[in-house]
């Protein structure tokens, strides 16, 4: 496979992974798939991550997200020998 190619499907790969947590977290069904709310939303995210506040929120939202995934994770998914990766 050509280089171009493997790029071409590691970029769709983590589009389709990002859209993916769109979904997970709720918001297509809380707008109704309403796409210029949910990217207003997303800007307003951006916004806040550029204000004086960005850190603030960065270390808000990945504790978040972070307790999200392992609430979602099943007992015993990763075993004993394979520790969960860091999705920060």
């Amino acid at each position: 496979m050509r280089t171009w190619q493997v790029e071409r499907r590691k970029r769709t790969r983590h589009l389709i992974e990002l859209g993916g947590l769109v979904v997970k977290a709720g918001m297509v069904d809380l707008t109704g798939d309403d796409r210029a709310m949910i990217y207003g939303a997303l800007l307003w995210i951006a916004d806040k991550l550029n204000s004086e506040d960005g850190d603030h929120a960065r270390d808000t939202w990945t504790k978040l997200g972070k307790t999200a995934f392992e609430m979602e994770r099943p007992a015993g998914a990763y075993g004993r020998t394979q520790p969960p990766q860091d999705r920060a």
